[in-house]
């Protein structure tokens, strides 16, 4: 892909904190009606999120715990990072006039600093002052950009204090940031966050250190795809037992990317630049036809949600600020804001695309963190490459087998079929925190006709951070495809066998990736007193995705395939014969066969939800016939 000489934006050096955080990639502004169009779509989104924040701001003046906090629909506590809703809030205010976006602005600038604000400059993610203090990176940007931008539209005591509490997050940065004291996407995110009010606040202290770790960052990229990795706490960062590092595409492309690379094209670093684009180009092999991220796989995928990462800022940004450099950088944003709007309600974005037909209400914390990027956009939207759609996303027009070395993940596509399969082992902080697809699991199915129809979630859900996840509704049923046993009530399943490998081949129109596994419990110990190791062959031709499932050994347990399939309340399951099931679907018709029995399982003829990737499944299972060490199940779309 041709890549813009960056070193033309000289011209542009001079401007300086006007245009602090420079998606200046173009100093024209002829927009054409398809770029319109995604603005329109922006500043719709963007006003209705706005309105629907104020909607569930609490304004209680009495009770100064809760006075001028976002309440939660779902959530039992208030989210401490609410006040990142400035930057949206005086966006709005500026560009429509009306008071009450000032007042949203500085009610929850009242409630952090009564609730979760610091004497070291810090804020909180929860009141307790003792709880993790990495988020004053995102307050203090949402806080730079709605000074510098739109700060005219407060009277001049509030902007002055602002601008003092400011200048406090900034020195908190500067005095406690470093390139590994925990999660790459903190000290990713930092790189712009104190350039950008070192700028503000003519701190030439601040700027020094952003350009240290700028430099520092680049060694984060991986050796073959250049895939951002460091998502994991210090005590974990080594490498996994196959030599991979904590990699998680949610956090990536929702999060550090956009700083990366709006620190990299204000201040012309072309050989960060360089790193950025390959990295870019690598994430969006991940991107569904949809404008859905595949983070199946992600070592943090228990905050996954279709759309991206729970609290995370979207992929918008980066992925706009940089389509110059390969248009489908462009296609790529609009369709994930796309699929936001889909996934809003009320005001509010809701955590994947089967909330709302569930009726499971949303966090407001998706809201507040994905409305700063829609209005960084359109407060650069002069100075952006033309965007639009007409190019394809490279998983739209994918033929064949991808093989991500850095990940052992592979990724196939044949016909209108495209899906995902892992082997990738580096787990992140916590104990028995491997959650996300491995074990030669299918962690994504995916048709062009009818879209999602696989999805992995947690093999276990918990609540690995439990002030920014959703307790899980319902029974939890595990929606990775997968072999499993019970014995002795332990459930042993191949999602747990971290040293699983998959080979790839691609002969006579079929793809076929082969997974030796074996069956483990969650302390990885494998099951003894009947089949432990399997073949797992997904085959895939233009016509139908096929699983066959195959052991030499003897089958003593009651031994399953389960395969659950996305799909909502509202469409019609049929049960054909005891061999075949359809589900029909707006755009088409889903027909899955086997050659033994296919039950629901444990929720007759109903469907679970699961939080992760936030969609409602039918959960099937095929058990191995007496006496058969074999089982074949297909999946066509008429």
């Amino acid at each position: 892909m041709k890549r813009r000489n960056f070193l033309e934006l000289s011209v542009l050096a001079g401007v300086g904190v006007s245009l602090p955080m420079s998606g200046i990639l173009s100093a024209c502004s002829d927009h054409p009606e398809h770029s319109l169009e995604f603005k329109n779509l922006i500043s719709g989104l963007l006003k209705d999120w706005s309105d629907g924040m104020l909607k569930v701001q609490i304004n209680n003046p009495s009770d100064l715990n809760v006075h001028g906090a976002l309440g939660c629909p779902s959530c039992s506590h208030i989210h401490g990072r609410c006040m990142d809703a400035v930057y949206p809030f005086l966006y709005m205010a500026d560009t429509t006039g009306d008071q009450k976006y000032v007042e949203g602005a500085k009610l929850v600038m009242l409630w952090a600093e009564n609730n979760v604000s610091q004497e070291s400059g810090a804020w909180t993610v929860i009141k307790n002052p003792k709880s993790w203090k990495g988020i004053t990176v995102f307050g203090a940007i949402a806080l730079a950009e709605a000074l510098h931008y739109h700060g005219h539209v407060l009277d001049e005591n509030t902007r002055k204090s602002w601008t003092n509490r400011l200048e406090k997050a900034g020195q908190y940065l500067y005095d406690t940031f470093t390139i590994d004291f925990t999660n790459i996407n903190y000290p990713g995110t930092a790189v712009y966050g104190l350039n950008l009010i070192g700028d503000i606040l003519d701190r030439s202290d601040f700027k020094v250190k952003s350009k240290k770790l700028a430099s520092e960052v680049k060694a984060y990229f991986t050796e073959h795809e250049g895939l951002l990795f460091g998502e994991c706490k210090k005590s974990s960062s080594k490498l996994s037992e196959k030599g991979l590092h904590g990699v998680d595409l949610g956090y990536n492309v929702e999060e550090t990317l956009n700083g990366l690379v709006m620190y990299a094209l204000k201040e012309q670093d072309e050989e960060l630049l360089g790193l950025l684009t390959k990295s870019l180009n690598s994430h969006l092999e991940f991107m569904l036809p949809d404008g859905g991220w595949d983070n199946s796989w992600g070592n943090r995928m228990y905050k996954w949600t279709y759309w991206g990462s729970r609290t995370c800022d979207g992929s918008q940004p980066a992925f706009a600020m940089m389509s110059d450099i390969n248009p489908a950088f462009g296609t790529a944003a609009v369709k994930n804001t796309e699929l936001l709007k889909r996934c809003t309600a009320d005001g509010l974005l809701h955590g994947g695309p089967g909330f709302i037909e569930a009726g499971i209400p949303p966090c407001v914390h998706h809201t507040f963190a994905h409305a700063k990027p829609l209005a960084a956009l359109l407060d650069h939207w002069e100075h952006l490459p033309k965007t639009n759609t007409n190019n394809s996303l490279p998983r739209t027009t994918a033929d064949g087998v991808k093989h991500f070395k850095d990940l052992e993940v592979f990724l196939f596509s044949r016909g209108d079929w495209r899906g995902t399969v892992s082997a990738y082992d580096a787990e992140y902080h916590y104990k028995y925190d491997f959650r996300q697809a491995s074990g030669g699991a299918l962690g994504l199915l995916y048709h062009n006709k009818v879209g999602l129809l696989c999805s992995a979630s947690m093999a276990e859900y918990s609540l690995v951070e439990k002030n920014n996840q959703q307790p899980q509704p319902g029974k939890d049923i595990c929606l990775t495809p997968r072999v499993e046993v019970f014995k002795n009530d332990i459930w042993y399943t191949n999602l747990y066998d971290l040293p699983a490998k998959v080979n790839a081949k691609d002969e006579n129109g079929t793809i076929e990736l082969l997974a030796d596994v074996k069956l483990k419990n969650v302390d990885r110990d494998e099951v003894i007193g009947t089949a432990s190791a399997f073949d797992i062959a997904y085959n895939c031709s233009a016509n139908q995705t096929e699983i066959k499932v195959n052991t030499k050994q003897d089958i003593v347990e009651k031994t399953a395939f389960v395969l659950p399939v996305v799909s909502p309340s509202s469409e019609k399951v049929t049960i054909v014969s005891e061999f075949e099931i359809t589900i029909q679907k707006p755009e088409g018709l889903v027909i899955i066969k086997a050659n033994a029995p296919i039950k629901t399982k444990e929720i007759e003829g109903k469907r679970t939800f699961n939080m992760v990737p936030g969609v409602e499944a039918l959960p099937l299972e095929v058990y191995f016939p007496e006496d058969a060490k074999s089982i074949n199940l297909s999946i066509t779309v008429g």
